[in-house]
């Protein structure tokens, strides 16, 4: 096994082949100096391709994909950059297949860029900020590159990576933190409050990440015994286990221990993870297993979406002819909430965008998720739940929350349609 104790000593092309197929950690698990490295050298390498998660960092670019071919499961982040270039290829399935495909080589990972911990005294490497799919990754792949960073949280798991795991070692010490998100605006507010009065306590939590889930999080300070069971956290978690409101002590399963398989925000959060055992990574294969969400009771799938027409489909990957979304983990965990003794799935939205309305007549992009499938819709100006009601029903019970602005337009579209 190689190491290397200076960055600028790394030149990945002398590993990496072409026609490689390289993955890397997502989000804040991104090793940001070797994926830099990597768009640095690679006319040395030839032609190869990189699968992306989340893009929390401007690493890849359209020029890159003059010897690159990116693809990935999202348009979010810096990948929608790519999107909008046409420089990104969607492969559209769902989080909890991922495991699967990558073990059927159908997802293939030759190279696998992670970053990790330090190992603790018994020489147990943390995943740190990520598990999620790399576990799988990791096991079928012909080369594991690690960068050892000094300021990497150690996060508990159900698996830790020894030096046996690795077959190239960089070290560094690097902050990891992302600027701060603005404040909460006045319309994620009034969705967060709506949110919060349908969340009982003793809840299981599934929340992602950006603006309504921290509002929302934010608005449960009263709330007591939560549980956390999410495919991300965020700060907003951190802030309710500190106030003692997320316990994890109601949870059916995973009794005391806040579950995730990604973590994203401060150096705060960073700090709070970090040999936390209340806090736990997890693979893919378990934080969105149908058999592991099957045994959450009382559980509350809270996601959002682009767009929901008028009866209750739900486009959450396409905007404006551009892939911005993903079919990602909602509908694991929409399904699971719509079954759990006690859940309840929410589709929390704002109403409008800048001059146009996110409730539709006619999506302009895929059915993400079913009409079957969709319980409760909320955006600022109220509540909806759709189960049991027909397709006339649910029609004028969306109206009832759409931005006012586009209330009549949006009833004659309806009258015109025949679905009222």
């Amino acid at each position: 096994m190689d190491k290397i104790y200076d960055i600028s000593q790394l030149d990945l092309s002398h590993y990496i082949q072409h026609g490689d197929h390289v993955m890397w950690g997502q989000a804040q698990s991104e090793p940001t100096p070797l994926t830099q490295n990597l768009i640095q050298n690679r006319h040395k390498i030839g032609k190869f391709s990189v699968f992306l998660g989340i893009s929390q960092f401007p690493t890849c670019q359209p020029e890159h994909s003059d010897h690159i071919k990116f693809s990935s499961y999202c348009g979010a982040g810096y990948n929608r950059t790519l999107a909008q270039s046409h420089r990104l290829d969607i492969l559209p399935v769902h989080y909890s297949q991922f495991p699967q495909l990558i073990e059927q080589h159908k997802l293939q990972a030759d190279v696998i860029l992670l970053q990790v911990s330090e190992p603790n005294a018994q020489g147990q490497y943390s995943y740190s900020l990520g598990q999620d799919y790399l576990k799988s990754a990791i096991q079928h792949a012909r080369l594991v590159i690690a960068e050892v960073n000094k300021q990497a949280p150690w996060v508990y798991s159900d698996q830790y990576l020894t030096e046996e795991n690795f077959d190239v070692l960089v070290y560094t010490d690097r902050n990891i933190e992302l600027p701060t998100e603005p404040p909460s605006s006045q319309t994620s507010f009034k969705i967060a409050q709506h949110a919060a009065s349908l969340i009982k306590n003793g809840s299981t939590l599934q929340l992602g990440i950006g603006s309504i889930p921290e509002a929302i999080l934010k608005a449960l300070g009263q709330h007591q015994n939560l549980g956390i069971h999410s495919g991300i956290i965020s700060n907003g978690v951190m802030q309710l286990m500190k106030q003692g409101v997320i316990t994890n002590q109601k949870k059916s399963i995973d009794l005391g221990l806040t579950v995730t398989g990604l973590i994203s925000g401060s150096a705060e959060l960073h700090s709070y993870v970090h040999e936390n055992p209340a806090i736990q990574l997890r693979p893919t294969e378990y934080t969105h297993h149908t058999q592991t969400l099957g045994q959450l009771e009382n559980f509350i799938a809270i996601n959002s979406a682009i767009e929901v027409d008028l009866t209750g489909q739900i486009n959450a990957e396409i905007a404006n002819h551009t892939y911005v979304g993903a079919v990602g983990g909602a509908l694991d965990f929409i399904r699971a909430a719509n079954h759990s003794n006690g859940g309840l799935s929410i589709i929390a939205l704002p109403a409008s965008g800048k001059n146009f309305s996110r409730i539709v007549s006619q999506l302009q992009g895929p059915v993400s998720t079913p009409r079957s499938d969709t319980a409760v819709i909320i955006t600022e100006h109220g509540i909806t739940d759709l189960r049991g009601l027909t397709i006339s029903q649910r029609v004028r019970k969306m109206i009832a929350i759409a931005a006012p602005d586009y209330r009549n337009e949006l009833t004659e579209q309806a009258h015109k349609a025949k679905l009222i």
